[in-house]
């Protein structure tokens, strides 16, 4: 199909016959962001769609416009997941064959939910870009109508369709913010918005590490990314398609880019509001509102955000549930160097004070000095982190700031410690505490300066105990004096001393 005109567009947007299998989906407020951003904030939930994504409506208005011929050869797609989706439902209603190649990274719970729409699923190379060239390859081989994701003129217009109902859900608005992968969605959404209520802007939001359609904007030409990042499985795509970037030069504002952090906190944000959970790319748009609020200090306004998808995996939600309270700047990541000495430890928790203390990694590892792996909680981001390492200056603390340091976030924490030599009469015991602020400060205060801490590793979990391992040095004639203190601190503990995995990987 060639290039349509903006009036073709508009005409094929009004005609789009999506409701067949797609719903039309709330717009819905989310009081607590609204209250926090101090300004309305809006989810379209297209992640309540039968297939808990928007792409089924792009899908279906291509696939039922097929003549009955290309009907007959059935279609092809590649498709990270969402699309895959979309495609399978729209050939399923129309009794037609469906080959769907997939990324080999595609979570389980896209590629399950395919093959139970009846489509064949084809698991090929790493990117939506290899498993795309991959079924443009099959698509001559087997005669089949290959269904493009995004760059398609009855693709793009069917996902326009999301902004048609907006328009008829809210009079006034003052930005819409979309996730961006391929750029489907944020032309067709562009061009119905901007045909209506011009003064609305039409803000892209993508993955700092696949930021296609903000390089290709930027460079003023369609770009292949080297490499993108999978976290956001839904939007990696390392080229934007020609006939969205055509219309995106023409109808979108600007396209903000987010990391990890910031997409998992914007996660966090939907699931307090609406206790759903959102799949990274599905979360790009809140995390957009928030950093576009903050840049330009906005109070007041009227923000959309397209909440596109829901398809997480569930083992995902760990990683999420570790980086959201670092891309809301509400835990803060430190390394501080203490001195090995008894009572050294609570000295520095006494510093920190009745912060909530959210980890503590550290292993022996040199008579002198400890280093130790620090989590705290804050409530006030930049300020507060400021304040806690001024208030560790004081203290005579050398310190330093882990909170944007990757290889730390990702690997280092889980590393703290290891085997050692020098450390005598070695105990080892596992305790669990209320988790509540002071716990932690209240059991050292009870170990008081009787013994050399060794090993300790904390990490708060969300539960409603905390779980703690400790190392102590406490020499044969004194423990009494341990299995007295063990009893007064009135907190459930197990001996881990004989423990094999402690003989193993610590002892």
């Amino acid at each position: 199909m060639k290039q349509p005109s903006i009036d073709q567009y508009l005409e094929f947007i009004r005609q789009a016959p999506v409701y067949e299998v797609a719903r039309h989906t709330p717009l819905q407020r989310a009081p607590g962001l609204s209250r926090r951003l101090d300004n309305t904030v809006l989810l379209k939930r297209e992640d309540l769609q039968q297939v808990f994504s928007f792409k089924l409506r792009g899908a279906y208005n291509k696939i039922v416009s097929l003549s009955e011929s290309e009907r007959r050869r059935g279609v092809i797609a590649a498709s990270a997941g969402n699309h895959a989706q979309g495609v399978a439902l729209a050939a399923q209603k129309l009794g037609l064959k469906a080959v769907i190649v997939m990324p080999k990274t595609t979570p389980d719970i896209k590629i399950e939910s395919v093959r139970e729409m009846g489509a064949e699923t084809v698991l090929h190379g790493n990117t939506y870009d290899d498993a795309c060239e991959h079924a443009a390859r099959l698509a001559q081989e087997w005669d089949m109508v290959f269904i493009h994701p995004y760059d398609d003129p009855l693709v793009i217009a069917g996902q326009a369709t999301v902004a048609m109902e907006i328009l008829q859900q809210i009079d006034t608005l003052d930005a819409i913010f979309v996730p961006v992968g391929g750029g489907g969605l944020i032309a067709g959404v562009a061009m119905w918005i901007k045909s209506r209520q011009p003064s609305v802007r039409v803000i892209g939001v993508e993955p700092d590490d696949a930021p296609c359609m903000y390089e290709a904007l930027r460079q003023g030409k369609r770009v292949v990314l080297d490499q993108v990042g999978l976290f956001a499985d839904g939007v990696a795509v390392r080229q934007v398609g020609e006939e969205t970037y055509r219309i995106a030069q023409q109808y979108v504002d600007e396209v903000l880019l987010v990391n990890t952090d910031e997409i998992c906190a914007a996660i966090k944000d939907i699931f307090d509001d609406t206790r759903s959970i959102t799949e990274p790319a599905g979360a790009l748009a809140v995390a957009g509102i928030k950093k576009y609020i903050e840049r330009d200090s906005l109070r007041g306004q009227t923000l959309v955000a397209i909440d596109s998808g829901a398809n997480m995996n569930f083992d995902r939600l760990r990683h999420v549930a570790e980086r959201a309270e670092l891309g809301e700047q509400r835990e803060i990541l430190f390394a501080a160097t203490i001195p090995e000495r008894p009572g050294s430890f609570r000295q520095f928790c006494s510093t920190i004070g009745l912060r909530g203390i959210t980890e503590f990694n550290y292993r022996y590892s040199d008579p002198r000095k400890a280093h130790v792996f620090v989590g705290v909680r804050t409530q006030n981001g930049n300020e507060e982190k400021q304040l806690l390492f001024r208030q560790l200056e004081e203290g005579g603390y050398d310190y330093m700031d882990m909170s944007d340091n990757e290889m730390a976030k990702l690997h280092i924490r889980y590393m703290v410690g290891g085997r050692v030599k020098d450390v005598q009469h070695e105990c080892l015991y596992r305790f669990e505490f209320p988790e509540r602020p002071g716990a932690l400060l209240r059991f050292l205060n009870r170990m008081g300066q009787h013994w050399n801490i060794s090993l300790f590793h904390y990490r708060n979990h969300g539960a409603a105990f905390g779980r703690v391992l400790v190392g102590m040095q406490v020499p044969p004639g004194e423990t009494g004096k341990l299995q007295q203190f063990l009893e007064e601190l009135k907190y459930p503990y197990w001996d881990e001393t004989e423990n094999p995995a402690y003989e193993l990987f610590l002892n």
